[in-house]
């Protein structure tokens, strides 16, 4: 075999995958370890006999209503009711589509219209009104099937689940996953991690994030208990380490935001974990040397089935200073590093990546788009007839390992989340009082966050028909119309919009800079200085350390004592960044919620304060 080479092309080709099942795999631990503890919330457990018969009470009562490939969306938080729904679509044949149990009002209407799937699951005040509906016996109270009569969209034959992506369209994308792809990755990642009976999982990547989906089935699918991470965690790397330690947790999924801040830290002696699987985002630091986990870092978009390529750390090893690779293609799964008309480029020359093989997905739940992001695979790739375009932008070094290197588009990650700016920017857009919204990212501590612009009908301008011109600077308006303020504008696109995808701040603007091709310069829009802060007479030192901790965090130069943490666009990792700076600061260590719960920063820092003046040693 000839050594390989930068001038070996671009391709990658995982080791042959094996098939796996999905639900026969769980019915089978149901019936060989019925007394096993299948899921874990809090004091309460739920053997696998008792969630299998959940389960099946949950699918008769929809048993003639939804069949085999029907969408069943399912709108439910972490709960034993959210795995006995999924179970029970699955009994069905039906297709689960998980949308969280806070998916907005107007994204569900959308998915109601565009979708229309058969059957929604949820709380009665959450779902749209019209149809049938089906009062559930689950432990979740109150939770209800609306039946939906009509044709639903096409989808695809053997398709096991689906999943919304961020659209450029202003809509959300459906991906639909078969199940052949499914449980050749279960397969592989119940390998790869020895997930079994007596391991104990972590249930805590948010619902409508297709790592969920993997989270749910590996542990049901192992014979391992699936343990339901409190929402406190969740905001608290601190908290989630010493949830870690209480629940015994030994296998694990963080996505990147969040797993960040841990890799660095001190780790906690004893620990159960295992192994630590981290995605969603682009990972820029390696472990610590007491890191006592496997750390997997896996890359995968949706379209691929949730992991295409893996790096593996082991623990006490020397990972280097720099950004960890994305690693090799995982079992099946077919990579190449393609020049823009679609040929393999020399390993060691940049390109766009593009993804064939046995995790591909069936599609969109749209044929067109389908057919404009699945497209034929280049001659001389064996094992694959059509590929995905990925969009990401990535070098293949000459031992085949992947490096990830950015959006190739304008397409952005936010705590994990594929976000499309044109989604956003249709969500200003259906304010009648918004002109044209412009949407840029830019890099803060805390990771990438996302910036609205926004022009308003009513304002003061030069009377340009395109609402630009080469020689603005992205100041604030002096024309807003009345009661367009930022927070209400924000309020409105909340609905329509995942958490992720709602903007830390909007700024009005007169008028949008152009570039030298005549498009909106969001650069320049982001160097524009923003609003000017608010005074800090009379604050005191704790105070002003808030503040400027605060506004470094969250990238806000504005933020006053009288703002809201959460309102001026503050996030689970600002959060935890936040309460590491007290504590270095202050040797305090505040928990999160506490903390989350104050009304404004002038509370947060008399929250400081207090706990400081306790730790004061007494005359």
């Amino acid at each position: 075999m000839e050594p390989l080479t930068t001038e070996t092309p671009s391709t990658g080709y995982g080791r042959p995958h094996q098939d796996g099942a999905v639900l026969d795999l769980f019915t089978t631990w149901a019936h060989r370890t019925p007394d096993a503890p299948a899921l874990v919330d809090g004091e309460r457990t739920w053997s696998y006999a008792e969630l299998d018969r959940l389960a099946d009470r949950t699918a008769e009562a929809l048993r003639g209503r939804v069949g085999p490939g029907d969408l069943l969306g399912v709108c439910l938080g972490h709960s034993v009711s959210l795995a006995a729904v999924t179970l029970a679509a699955a009994k069905l044949g039906a297709v689960h589509l998980p949308l969280g149990p806070r998916p907005g009002e107007h994204r569900l209407r959308a998915v109601a219209e565009q979708l229309r799937p058969v059957c929604l699951v949820g709380e009665p005040a959450l779902l749209p009104a019209g149809g049938e509906r089906l009062a559930l016996d689950l432990p979740t109270e109150g939770v209800v099937a609306a039946l939906t009569p009509g044709a639903q969209v096409t989808v695809p034959a053997g398709t096991h689940y689906a999943v919304l992506t961020s659209g450029s369209t202003g809509t959300p994308k459906a991906v639909a996953v078969t199940e052949p792809s499914f449980g050749a990755l279960l397969h592989w990642y119940r390998e790869l991690t020895g997930l079994g009976p007596g391991d104990r999982h972590s249930l805590l990547i948010g619902v409508s994030f297709d790592p969920h989906v993997m989270e749910l089935w590996a542990g049901l699918t192992s014979g391992a208990a699936l343990v339901l991470a409190p929402e406190a965690v969740r905001w608290d790397s601190g908290a989630l380490t010493d949830w870690w330690q209480e629940a015994g947790i030994t296998v694990a999924v963080l996505p990147t935001p969040l797993a960040e801040p841990l890799l660095a830290r001190p780790w906690p002696a004893g620990s159960a974990l295992r192994h630590l699987t981290v995605g969603g985002d682009r990972l820029r630091r390696a472990p610590g040397p007491e890191v006592t986990a496997t750390v997997h870092n896996a890359y995968g978009p949706a379209e691929a089935t949730i992991t295409t390529t893996v790096h593996t750390m082991a623990p006490g090893g020397d990972h280097g200073a720099g950004a960890p690779p994305i690693g090799l293609p995982v079992p099946g799964a077919i990579v190449l590093v393609t020049d823009e008309a679609g040929r393999p480029v020399p390993r060691g020359t940049a390109g766009e990546l593009r993804i064939g093989g046995r995790g591909l997905a069936a599609g969109y739940l749209d044929p067109e788009l389908t057919a404009r992001r699945f497209v034929g695979a280049p001659e001389g790739i064996e094992g694959t007839d059509r590929v995905y375009r990925t969009g990401d932008r990535v070098v293949m070094r000459p031992d085949g390992v992947l490096e990830f290197h950015g959006r190739l588009d304008d397409q952005v990650k936010v705590s994990g989340v594929r976000i499309e700016p044109a989604e956003v920017e249709a969500a200003f857009e259906r304010d009648p009082l918004v002109r044209r919204a412009v949407v840029a990212a830019e890099q803060a501590p805390t990771g990438v966050r996302l910036l609205a612009f926004v022009q308003l009908e009513d304002r003061a301008g030069d009377g340009a028909t395109d609402g630009a011109t080469a020689g603005a600077t992205g100041g604030a308006t002096a024309g807003a119309t009345a009661g367009a303020d930022p927070a209400r504008l924000l309020d409105a696109v909340r609905p329509w919009l995942p958490e992720q995808a709602v903007p830390a701040d909007v700024r009005l603007v007169d008028r949008y800079p152009l570039d030298a091709n005549g498009k909106v310069d969001r650069a320049a829009l982001l160097a524009a200085e923003p609003p000017q802060p608010l005074g800090e007479d009379g604050a005191t030192p704790v105070e002003r350390t808030v503040l400027k901790l605060c506004r470094e965090l969250i990238g806000r130069a504005d933020l006053g004592p009288a703002d809201n943490f959460l309102a001026s666009g503050g996030n689970s990792l600002a959060a935890a960044r936040l309460l590491e700076a007290l504590e270095g600061e202050y040797g305090i260590r505040l928990r999160a919620p506490l903390v989350l719960r104050q009304p404004d920063l002038r509370a947060v820092a008399r929250l400081v304060e207090e706990r400081v003046a306790a730790l004061a040693p007494t005359a």
